[in-house]
């Protein structure tokens, strides 16, 4: 969330002009996305039994997790079978929410705000439930 941030002090650089309201639009988004990645991350430590094991297989999730969000290659381009794929990670669902509130009308939106938020919101529920249930299960 705090890289997030600072993206927001270079956007004038790309020629996106953010103001502080869309900042504080998009703080929110931000938040929803790190608390469902800081339990994907949790569940998994919680499943490692070595420090150097959970950073091979964080990255091995969040990369995939990543480049199939949309935010680096509209999902357009996808051919039709990864599109599916896409639709299943959480993360493009935020990707989304992150271009409407700072693109506004220059950004077609994947699905609207409110069903982007509604997948975050439930995917972070139902993270945080596997998390907590996992890491109260370890030794």
């Amino acid at each position: 969330m705090i890289q997030g941030s600072f993206v927001f002090l270079f956007s004038f650089l790309v020629a996106v002009n953010v103001s502080i309201y869309t900042f504080l639009l998009s703080l929110p988004i931000m938040l929803l996305i790190t608390f469902g990645m800081v339990s994907i991350g949790l569940t998994l430590a919680s499943l490692m039994e070595s420090l150097e094991s959970f950073g091979v297989i964080q990255t091995f999730v969040n990369l995939p997790l990543f480049f199939l969000s949309g935010a680096l290659f509209p999902l357009s381009s996808f051919p039709r079978w990864l599109g599916w794929v896409s639709v299943i990670d959480p993360l493009t669902y935020g990707v989304d929410a992150l271009r409407i509130t700072i693109l506004k009308g220059a950004w077609t939106p994947f699905l609207p705000l409110y069903y982007d938020l509604l997948v975050l919101v439930a995917f972070d529920a139902a993270m945080i439930l596997v998390g907590t249930v996992i890491f109260g299960r370890t030794r």
